[in-house]
């Protein structure tokens, strides 16, 4: 499935990134950075009620496909700046983490590839 298919599916609201034909294999949840660092597969969607800027460069270095914030949550000013300018996939959806989740394994997303 493609990020832009699920972005629809899930009425993400975008608030960073713009190239979306980007492949998503499977989901992962944690507010954990360092369970996602070491657990997290390449081209995951992250789903996170962390909103700093950790975050950005997780997503970066891991090479996830995207992050979800929960519960309208968005990103503090100045790492939605950096977002934008490294074109990072940052999502927000009004849904609970657990809904979210429930949406993206409705789409035949799992946990693992």
């Amino acid at each position: 499935m493609i990020l832009k298919e699920i972005i629809n599916q899930l009425s993400l609201d975008v608030l960073s990134g713009t190239e979306f034909s980007t492949p998503v294999k499977c989901g992962y949840i944690s507010d954990i950075l360092s369970d996602v660092m070491a657990k997290s597969p390449k081209t995951a969607l992250w789903i996170t009620n962390q909103t700093h800027e950790n975050i950005l460069a997780m997503v970066y270095f891991k090479g996830l496909s995207g992050v979800i914030l929960p519960e309208g949550l968005t990103l503090e000013i100045s790492s939605l700046e950096k977002a934008r300018e490294k074109n990072i996939a940052v999502f927000s959806a009004g849904q609970s983490a657990f809904d979210i989740a429930g949406k993206l394994y409705s789409l035949g997303l799992r946990g693992t590839l």
